[in-house]
């Protein structure tokens, strides 16, 4: 399946967006394991997962062409 990735602040500097292919994953819970093996400096960072704009507190289904960001901590004001 595949999904685009989109990413923001210091993510951007280490992930380019783009589409990528993510196989027989279908959540985000495992969608942030594959992406912390790929990328292991997102392992050291707090960063919040969006999916189809909308931010997601906890397990979410991934569907095929889905929108995903990464975001850091952000504060409003």
């Amino acid at each position: 399946m595949e999904v685009k990735l989109i990413c923001f602040g210091r993510i951007a500097e280490i992930i380019e967006n783009k589409n990528i292919e993510i196989s027989d994953i279908t959540e985000t819970d495992e969608f942030k394991i594959h992406i912390e093996s790929l990328y292991p400096a997102l392992k050291t960072m707090k960063y919040k997962i969006a999916v189809n704009q909308e931010l997601i507190q906890q397990n979410t289904p991934i569907t095929s062409n889905a929108i995903i960001a990464l975001m850091p901590p952000f504060s409003g004001g």
